[in-house]
C-alpha cells in the first residue's frame, strides 16, 4: 500500500487490543499510515504491545496495539476491542477512493454528514470476502478535518 493520497492528522489517546497484533498492525499502520514508535512486553500484565503514532508536537497522539501474551488469562487487553474511534484525515473522498481500491469494507452510507456537522464515513471493524481489510473488531470514523484544523496541524509538522 503506496501512494496513499491522504494523511491522517491526529486523534485522542486510544489503546486498541486484539488476538493477532500483526492484523493490528496492517490496519493502523499499512491502511492508516500511523507510524511504529515503539514496543512494550509484559508478563504481569500479559500484554504484547506496539505503539504508533498519529500528529506531531502537541498534536502527537500515541495509539497502543495490545495483544495478550496468553488470550486465556487476565488481564485481556483484546477485550473488549473498542467501540470506535474517530480520526481527522485532511481529504476525506481522496481516504474513501484509495482504501475501497486497496480492499478496506466500509459500512453502508458512504461519506456524510455526521453528528457535529464534518463529512464522516465509517471503516467497518471486519473484513469479508469482497473487501477484506476491516478495522480489526474497531468501528472506525473517518472525519474531514476543516481548514483550520488542517493549518493547525500543517503549520504543527512545519515547526517540528
Amino acid at each position: 500500500m503506496s501512494d496513499r493520497p491522504f494523511k491522517i492528522l491526529g486523534l485522542q489517546q486510544i489503546a486498541v487490543g486484539g488476538l493477532d497484533k500483526m492484523a493490528l498492525r496492517k490496519f493502523w499502520v499499512d491502511t492508516l499510515g500511523l507510524t511504529p514508535a515503539g514496543t512494550y512486553r509484559s508478563e504481569k500484565e500479559n500484554v504484547d504491545e506496539d505503539f504508533v503514532i498519529a500528529g506531531v508536537g502537541p498534536f502527537k497522539v500515541e495509539v497502543d496495539l495490545m495483544q495478550p501474551l496468553d488470550p486465556e488469562k487476565s488481564p485481556k487487553v483484546h477485550l473488549p476491542a473498542l467501540n470506535h474511534v474517530g480520526l481527522w484525515v485532511d481529504d476525506l473522498q481522496a481516504a474513501e477512493t484509495w482504501m475501497l481500491e486497496e480492499g478496506v469494507r466500509f459500512t453502508p452510507g458512504g461519506i456524510r454528514k455526521g453528528a457535529s456537522g464534518h463529512d464522516v464515513c465509517f471503516i467497518h471493524p471486519k473484513g469479508n470476502e469482497a473487501s477484506p481489510i476491516g478495522a480489526e473488531g474497531v468501528l472506525v470514523e473517518l472525519v474531514q478535518a476543516p481548514t483550520d484544523v488542517i493549518a493547525a496541524f500543517s503549520a504543527a509538522a512545519n515547526e517540528g
